[in-house]
């Protein structure tokens, strides 16, 4: 896809009101999420802002865009994000995050939402995020954290244990029971 159409999809995009990204040439709308869904990322997007300061970096909340410039996605739009780059300002930024965080939503349930993971999952680590957080609130593996230098090979976290970010977010610690709370 030529420079011109992608920057037409970016312009799109910051117009639309919701949470979207620009995958295959198109924009996707994300739906809306419920309570423990809005609640868990809240958690992980708070603890991330009181690590600021500990580490070079930057942390996102929710319906952030981040651009990239993989062959059939031009942004992310993470639940949390930890970011390590140019000062951000008004607009997208402009290059993907060293961390994000995905918690699950019904869509991603079942054989087809583990591929549409994993196909994400694949897309952050082209685009230089080195952790990814799958956090599923329903599922017995409540976080597994994949990191680009093994991507085949998450670590799991369940309730009453500490998962971490690292080396994408150095020192930083996140208890599996705060998604609860």
């Amino acid at each position: 896809m030529n420079g011109a159409v992608r920057e037409r999809l970016v312009a799109a995009l910051e117009r639309v009101p919701e949470k979207a990204e620009i995958v295959d040439g198109e924009i996707r709308m994300m739906n809306p999420t419920g309570g423990a869904h809005g609640r868990a990322v809240l958690r992980i997007a708070i603890s991330l802002a009181a690590h600021e300061g500990k580490t070079p970096g930057h942390a996102f909340a929710d319906n952030v865009g981040f651009l990239t410039d993989l062959p059939h996605r031009f942004s992310f739009s993470p639940d949390a994000a930890w970011y390590v780059g140019p000062p951000p300002g008004k607009k997208f930024l402009p290059v993907a995050p060293v961390f994000a965080a995905e918690v699950r939503s019904d869509d991603d349930a079942g054989p087809a939402g583990e591929r549409a993971m994993a196909a994400k999952r694949a897309d952050y680590f082209a685009a230089g995020t080195l952790v990814v957080w799958d956090v599923d609130l329903d599922g017995a593996d409540t976080v597994r954290v994949f990191r680009a230098s093994a991507p085949d090979a998450p670590s799991t976290h369940r309730r009453g244990e500490t998962a971490d970010a690292e080396p994408a977010v150095p020192g930083w610690r996140f208890g599996v029971d705060d998604l609860f709370t």
